[in-house]
């Protein structure tokens, strides 16, 4: 299949890319990997009148560090994030999750940028950026805004950017002594998108006690899903079985999945508490440093 006719622009710098966005607001896409826009247009799901190309923006290609933390341009490939050394050491979580998308043909065409704006609730970095409470920079010609990850997915394939915005970066917090982390998924197969999956976190203190955790769901709602109830459940207590089991219950409550084709709501409930108990015991072994990330 064949895409309908459209205008094409390849923009070099932000600014220009900005002001297309701007001069075409919603009749525009913006092009970077093209490993989900492309195929959309070719079945005609999207109909954009204007393609703005951005893969000629060098300066929206990045992975660097950000006060302790880790900021990305939205243009980096997913392959180099998979491949990073500073990626590695400052975000674990984000370093996990990327070989499992897709194929590393995927991977190195597909975007950090163009994965989060696209949208797909089963999706695994939309999971890491919203368990880790990362910052979304948006900017036009306006000027930039930041978006907590929480308030940047709206429903299936929506985000709260406005139509003339694009991505400019992804910021994560720090990675503090003693987190340890891990993500789970379950798909047909591997590299596939979820029919479930998990990204958590802890974090523990010279005690063992829990001071801070994160839970994001995938392929469970129209967005990654969060399960802060659960959360408490750990923080502030040291995470043993018993309280493992305890959040893996509240979050099977927490959560309100959907049936389709592929699976059952019933079945992405148990497999939510199943995910969320592995993933658990391995955050724990690492953030006692019993486990390194691999």
């Amino acid at each position: 299949m064949k895409p309908a006719s459209f205008d094409y622009f390849s923009p070099s710098t932000l600014p220009e890319a900005l002001t297309l966005m701007e001069e075409y607001g919603d009749e525009a896409k913006a092009l970077a990997g093209g490993q989900s826009l492309v195929p959309m247009m070719n079945m005609r799901l999207v109909r954009p009148r204007c393609i703005i190309d951005i893969n000629r923006v060098g300066e929206l290609d990045y992975v660097r560090d950000n006060d302790g933390g880790l900021a990305i341009g939205a243009l980096t490939r997913q392959r180099t994030v998979e491949n990073s050394p500073l990626v590695r050491s400052r975000c674990p979580l984000l370093f996990e999750a990327v070989p499992n998308i897709a194929n590393f043909q995927i991977r190195n065409r597909g975007t950090m940028g163009g994965s989060l704006v696209h949208a797909d609730p089963a999706a695994d970095i939309p999971a890491v950026v919203s368990a880790l409470g990362a910052e979304l920079i948006v900017a036009s010609s306006q000027g930039e805004r930041v978006i907590p990850a929480e308030d940047f997915f709206v429903t299936y394939f929506t985000t709260s950017m406005e139509p003339s915005e694009l991505l400019q970066e992804i910021r994560f917090p720090p990675w503090p002594a003693r987190r340890g982390s891990a993500f789970l998924k379950v798909s047909r197969r591997h590299g596939d998108f979820a029919l479930v999956g998990i990204a958590a976190h802890l974090t523990l203190d010279q005690i063992g006690a829990c001071t801070d955790a994160g839970i994001a769901f995938l392929g469970v709602g129209g967005t990654p899903v969060r399960t802060p109830q659960a959360e408490n459940k750990l923080v502030g207590s040291k995470v043993e079985d018993e309280i493992i089991e305890q959040a893996a219950g509240q979050a099977m409550e927490e959560i309100e999945p959907e049936s389709d084709v592929h699976a059952s709501a019933e079945y992405r409930r148990h497999v939510t508490g199943v995910l969320l108990r592995r993933a658990l015991k391995i955050a724990l072994e690492r953030a006692k440093g019993e486990d390194q990330h691999g």
